[in-house]
């Protein structure tokens, strides 16, 4: 397995790989400075579909990434 992003994207991976690379590694803490009001529409989409803010916001990073290698 390619030890970066940008590594697996240049084998012309298919979504499901690059979607087990994304999701394959440490759980790490990271601040994140938005504005309050970006912050609370997330967390009210994210309890309107059942996951938390931090479930909501890994869900739609691995989206936009999975995306690009097509």
């Amino acid at each position: 397995m390619p030890d970066s992003y940008k590594e697996l994207i240049k084998g012309n991976p298919d979504e499901t790989e690059i979607r087990s690379f994304l999701v394959d590694g440490d759980q790490v803490s990271v601040t994140l400075r938005i504005p309050d009001t970006l912050r609370d529409a997330a967390k009210e989409e994210a309890a309107l579909r059942g996951m938390s803010f931090s479930a909501f916001v890994r869900t739609r990073m691995i989206e936009e990434l999975a995306k690009k290698g097509r």
